[in-house]
């Protein structure tokens, strides 16, 4: 008897603890939860005594934890300085993300943002969901929020950066990334993202710098190699390029770009052997029309007219563009009757960049450019 009273004014000194402490004092519902169990339990309780059932030591072991663990348990974590309501409200808008309903879990961490601005968890994921609606700035106002919290957090401060760089801010989004290297030489995709900026601006020589600073975190990244050759290649250093590509493919056999790169470099030294055998091996999967173009060139050039039938003829099969880009270029004059065209337009799925494109375009003009001064140079020679 003694023992159920003892019980009884504990949980009724919980319970007005949490009424008068946590609801009133912290002008907080959040804690109507804890509330809501204790006042269950003490329920039950009285439902015992009155009526002597539930005697049972699952049911006691029960009304200990509705009226005396989990009052104990908000009191012991608060002292810690563990908010019990943030955590609550956390766990709550998990829950509804988890369910796909992001409506509610959005307003509910508004509402705790609102009530406890100091919230990491609750800025973070209200970020994420902004960031996963495409409300950008709504993104970056929450990270920096983040951020106000814990200064040190890098993940936020990339995650920032690539926001801005998506909203075509780019200067700021390299200001970021720059803090992040600094502070996180090895943070790779921050390099890379970084390093992409670079690429877009056109400021080759930073990109190399970026690239080349996290290779030694990171030195057998064939994707830094690729773009650090990309960087010689623009800046017409294509003995590097030649090597950091090379080193791609030792990393990576299956990057065909980097296989078609050495052809193109190959092309320009006039070394036709190498690049007939890049460019063979960077028909990947049989998806690279270009490379199928240029393998017909030099067997044209090779006077291997069937060889270069069949490659033109491939190249047309994965993009029927190559059919009319063919008709244009002289030096297929004598094969352009033997060349199926297609019944049917098609299309291949573009993978390249727009920095991709633009190499592409660049060592092309590099090519036709040094062509003509050989033969320039050969005409002066006869002349002489």
């Amino acid at each position: 008897m003694i023992g159920q009273i003892v019980f009884t004014v504990i949980a009724f000194v919980l319970f007005i603890y949490i009424v008068l402490f946590k609801i009133i004092k912290k002008n907080d519902t959040t804690y109507l939860f804890i509330l809501g169990l204790q006042a269950l339990g003490i329920l039950l309780n009285f439902i015992k005594i009155t009526f002597d059932i539930f005697s049972g030591a699952l049911f006691t072991i029960l009304l200990y934890l509705l009226c005396i663990i989990t009052p104990l348990a908000v009191f012991v974590l608060e002292a810690k300085r563990i908010n019990v309501s943030e955590f609550l409200r956390i766990t709550m808008a998990r829950t509804y993300l988890l369910m796909k309903n992001e409506k509610k879990a959005k307003k509910i961490l508004i509402d705790l943002v609102s009530k406890y601005k100091k919230s990491y968890l609750g800025h973070r994921m209200l970020a994420e969901i902004y960031e996963k609606e495409g409300s950008a700035q709504k993104a970056i106002d929450e990270f920096a929020q983040v951020l106000d919290i814990k200064e040190n957090d890098y993940e936020t401060y990339y995650k920032i950066a690539v926001l801005l760089n998506n909203l075509e801010k780019k200067e700021e989004a390299i200001q970021m990334l720059r803090v992040i290297l600094k502070n996180k030489p090895d943070m790779i995709e921050a390099a890379k993202c970084c390093g992409e900026i670079y690429l877009e601006q056109k400021e080759f020589k930073k990109a190399i710098e970026i690239y080349t600073n996290i290779l030694k975190h990171y030195p057998n990244n064939y994707e830094i190699y690729y773009n650090l050759g990309v960087c010689y290649s623009r800046i017409n250093d294509f003995d590097i390029a030649k090597k950091c590509f090379k080193k791609t493919v030792e990393l990576n056999e299956d990057m065909y770009l980097a296989h078609y790169r050495l052809g193109q470099i190959a092309l320009l030294y006039r070394e036709y052997d190498v690049a007939e055998e890049s460019f063979a091996k960077s028909v990947y999967n049989e998806k690279e029309a270009k490379a199928y173009y240029e393998l017909a060139k030099i067997h044209i050039m090779k006077d291997q007219k069937e060889k270069a039938i069949l490659d033109l003829n491939n190249a047309i099969r994965v993009d029927s563009e190559y059919y009319k880009i063919m008709q244009k270029e002289p030096i297929f004059y004598i094969v352009k009757q033997s060349i199926k065209k297609p019944d049917n337009e098609v299309k291949p799925d573009k993978l390249e960049t727009k920095e991709e494109l633009e190499l592409e375009e660049y060592l092309n003009d590099t090519y036709n450019l040094t062509k003509i001064l050989n033969s320039q140079k050969n005409k002066g020679i006869s002349k002489n």
